[in-house]
This record gives C-alpha cells, sequence and structure tokens, in this order.
C-alpha cells in the first residue's frame, strides 16, 4: 500500500477479511477435492489451520517490516482510527492475532455451513 500511497486508508485493512475468506474457502475446497474428506471437523480444521499459518507469516512479516525497513509504521497505526495510542509492536503483534483468529474462526464457520453437506466429486476409473 506504501508503494501506491495508500498506507495512510485505514478501511482498506477490512480486505483482509476478503483475503482470509478467499483463503479458508480455497483450503477447504481443496481437501475435499483431493483428498475426499468429508467430516465436518477435519475440513474445518483445514481451513482453520490454513489461516493460522497465514496469520503467523502476517505477524513475522509484520516484525520484520518495523524492525528492519519502516520502524515509522507503528505511528501510522497509531493515527488510525482503528488503533488506540502509543502502541508497541507487542501490543500490534497480540491485536493481530487476536484479530486473525477470530476471523479465521468465523470464516471457518462460515464456509463449512455451506460444504457440510458438499460431497466431493466420485472419481472414475
Amino acid at each position: 500500500m506504501k508503494i501506491f500511497g495508500l498506507d495512510n486508508v485505514s478501511e482498506l485493512r477490512f480486505l483482509n477479511f476478503l483475503f482470509v475468506f478467499w483463503g479458508v474457502n480455497r483450503a477447504i475446497k481443496q481437501n475435499i477435492d483431493y483428498n475426499h474428506q468429508d467430516s465436518y471437523f477435519t475440513n474445518f480444521y483445514a481451513g482453520f489451520g490454513s489461516s493460522i499459518v497465514g496469520i503467523a507469516l502476517t505477524i513475522v512479516g509484520l516484525m520484520v517490516y518495523v524492525g528492519f525497513i519502516d520502524p515509522s509504521f507503528i505511528t501510522i497505526l497509531e493515527n488510525s482510527s482503528l488503533w488506540g495510542k502509543e502502541l508497541s509492536l507487542g501490543m500490534v503483534v497480540f491485536a493481530l492475532a487476536i484479530e486473525g483468529t477470530a476471523s479465521s474462526v468465523m470464516c471457518s464457520f462460515i464456509l463449512m455451513q455451506y460444504y457440510k453437506n458438499y460431497k466431493a466429486p466420485e472419481i472414475i476409473a
């Protein structure tokens, strides 16, 4: 976003939910189609687990970005309406972990309401 000059637009952070939704959907669908898993909980954990990996990579990326590339990014977060003042990197990491886990559970649960009756296509040899 910084390359395009949109790093101050906090509303664009809501796009994260769409990315999580797409990723969880893709993980569940692939687990059903390629692994022929029809179990509700197996598919739920596949979607949830893939999004947790994404959250961990995002947090590592944020820590590298703030630590080595642009330490003033914390100030940008403080000036947005979504975060508070006097932020530390630890507070931001904790908040991202909680927010990401909550959105992962929500997306996995919502998508599993659709996929709970979905059956993998039959393989005809």
